[in-house]
């Protein structure tokens, strides 16, 4: 049996992941990256965007919402503002998030604001796309 690595994704509400995995991919700042066990140990900012991980030929997909990530050669800690796994994300809810938002930069002038919505479609967009990979719709 191959190596493999510890991976804890935790929020400011709760733990959403604490599994053994072979391998997982994440959303840096300054793109995506891999860990393998054995990686070089380092730290990293994290962006709104996709994580994923594999466990034999399972793949289990994760919608990330910013946060930090410290990798060390058999653990991988996410610290994310917030996260969401794809099998517990309601879909119908993402949708309406999503609409609401882009309705919502249609109308808005006030650069602040127009970027704080922003956010909230592309947060809206990656949980749909979470949703979707996890659940083949």
């Amino acid at each position: 049996m191959a190596e493999q690595l510890k991976l804890e994704i935790v929020t400011p509400q709760r733990e959403v992941v604490n599994e053994v995995v072979d391998m997982v991919v994440a959303p840096g700042v300054y793109g995506e990256f891999g860990v393998l066990v054995n990686h070089i140990p380092f730290l990293t900012s994290l962006r709104t965007g996709e994580l994923y991980y594999k466990k034999g030929n399972d793949t289990a997909y994760i919608a990330i919402d910013g946060g930090f990530a410290e990798v060390q050669p058999d653990k991988v800690t996410i610290l994310a503002e917030a996260a969401e796994k794809g099998l517990d994300i309601d879909l119908s809810i993402a949708m309406e998030a999503k609409a609401r938002a882009e309705k919502r930069l249609a109308q808005l002038k006030d650069k602040i604001e127009y970027a704080r919505v922003e956010a909230e479609l592309k947060r809206a967009l990656i949980y749909i796309s979470v949703a979707k990979k996890t659940k083949g719709n």
